[in-house]
């Protein structure tokens, strides 16, 4: 209840202000013979501002208990508005028993002050210390780069050098060291790694079910969404960026060129060196330029029900992206309801050890799906068929599965295909000159990957042994 109590304080703090403001301009205007009218209103208006005052500063103090404050901001907020409360009250005693023109003159210009600092103070907690003064940077432009030009960008640090100053200049106004909206702060790794009042913020190698890529792929109009809709909002290359690195295990010491760099990361990383921003907010080449009506809110309440996560693949996009690791089961009650989103549906997660021929019969009327991951299921040969209708389809990915290369021939037709990954199947070495053949087009990936081993290398020395 108290917390509650404390939620008052943006209703109430607004009240005193005015009223205060007021009661000084009335004042110092009645120290004029010419506005000796004006007297009767003073002492009224002084009474009701010292109690608005005084509430404001008790519902404040309450606020700054929830955890979402701390910091030094807040304390000088604190002190100020409680220093504003007690020289309203000095104003009306002066005012009214000493009747001192000069005195409450000068108490008069002094709460003024105090008012003025106290609200700049409370903005500040509210928008970011640089509220004032963001709308004369770069021209007050929302879409200006978060992350500085860097020149050698394989030697940089990925934390230090590209995540850090993208979330200093996009998210550190609500949650850093003054303000901790939702109990979450992002300005140092222990803090992102704890997570706020929603859970875990990020988690290390799984972007897709990260509570910070789950808000910034909101729709904007959301509550939920971050950042807020009146803050500038991240760029496609940014959320990119975020996505990378969390994929990547969210590393805070190493360098870019230590993470794997999938192609859809090396455009964002050659505009990061060249400090420019162009084509940030371009769609990447696996979402459909061509957009679509929004989905069923019904549908997707109906696939979230059944442990299916359903999230939008970019910002004011209608495209989704459905993740199957938390379904309660791939029931075919389950797999028809994805038939009502097949429109908007463009990447897919797949990777569960249920998954079957049956269940892939239900994505051959999804044609818009780009992105499929089979991985560790129990998909054949004969339902890979079921994929001959996903003429849009890039990347396939059937690591861990029974297929084999007479499975794969199947997808011949499919002329878009970029990407098939083969790793663990049942796929042998002397198919992978036919496969090439046939999708030239495409980088096959077998996954047995051989790193060189240089001189320097370490290599353990054994002591030869000694005959008995």
């Amino acid at each position: 209840m108290l917390e509650l109590l404390g939620r008052f304080h943006p209703v109430l703090v607004h009240l005193p202000i005015g009223i205060l403001l007021i009661a000084c301009l009335f004042l110092l205007l009645s120290l004029s013979p010419k506005f000796e009218t004006l007297k009767p209103a003073i002492g009224i208006t002084l009474f009701l501002g010292m109690l608005g005052a005084v509430f404001s500063c008790i519902t404040g103090y309450l606020l700054a208990q929830s955890g979402d404050y701390e910091g030094k901001l807040v304390g000088n907020h604190q002190w100020m508005g409680i220093a504003t409360a007690a020289v309203s009250l000095l104003l009306l005693l002066v005012y009214k028993y000493t009747k001192s023109n000069k005195i409450s003159g000068i108490t008069a210009l002094a709460l003024i002050v105090l008012v003025s600092v106290t609200g700049h103070l409370g903005g500040s907690l509210t928008h970011g210390a640089d509220y004032l003064t963001a709308p004369l940077k770069d021209g007050g432009s929302k879409t200006t780069m978060a992350i500085p030009p860097i020149a050698n960008i394989q030697e940089a640090l990925i934390y230090q050098a590209a995540i850090q100053p993208l979330l200093q200049n996009r998210c550190y106004s609500c949650h850093g060291s003054e303000k901790q909206k939702g109990k979450l702060r992002l300005d140092e790794p222990a803090f992102i790694l704890k997570g706020g009042a929603a859970g875990h913020t990020v988690v290390p190698g799984k972007a897709d079910e990260s509570e910070l890529i789950k808000r910034i792929l909101l729709p904007i109009s959301n509550e939920d969404h971050m950042a807020p809709k009146e803050k500038p909002q991240l760029t496609a290359h940014e959320i990119e960026l975020l996505k990378w690195w969390i994929n990547s295990g969210a590393p805070f010491n190493k360098k870019i060129k230590d993470l794997k760099q999938p192609d859809n990361i090396k455009p964002v990383l050659a505009a990061l060196q060249k400090g420019t921003t162009a084509n940030a907010e371009e769609k990447g080449s696996d979402i459909p330029e061509k957009e679509v009506g929004p989905a069923s809110e019904q549908a997707l309440k109906d696939l979230k029900d059944a442990g299916v996560m359903v999230v939008p693949v970019a910002q004011q996009s209608n495209y989704l992206s459905a993740n199957f690791i938390n379904a309660n089961a791939l029931s075919e009650q389950v797999m028809d309801k994805v038939k009502a989103i097949k429109d908007q549906l463009i990447w897919v997660k797949l990777e569960r050890k249920d998954a079957s021929d049956a269940t892939l019969k239900a994505l051959k009327d999804c044609k818009n799906i780009i992105r499929l991951s089979l991985n560790n299921s129990q998909v054949t040969d004969n339902g890979l068929t079921s994929l001959k209708s996903l003429a849009e389809l890039r990347s396939l990915s059937l690591v861990g599965t029974a297929v084999s290369a007479k499975g794969v021939v199947q997808l011949a037709q499919l002329k878009k295909l970029q990407y098939i990954y083969l790793y663990q199947t049942q796929v042998r070495r002397t198919d992978w000159d036919n496969l090439k053949k046939l999708f030239p087009q495409a980088k096959l990936d077998s996954g047995n990957y051989q790193v060189p081993t240089l001189p320097k290398d370490t290599i353990e020395v054994k002591a030869p042994e000694t005959k008995k």
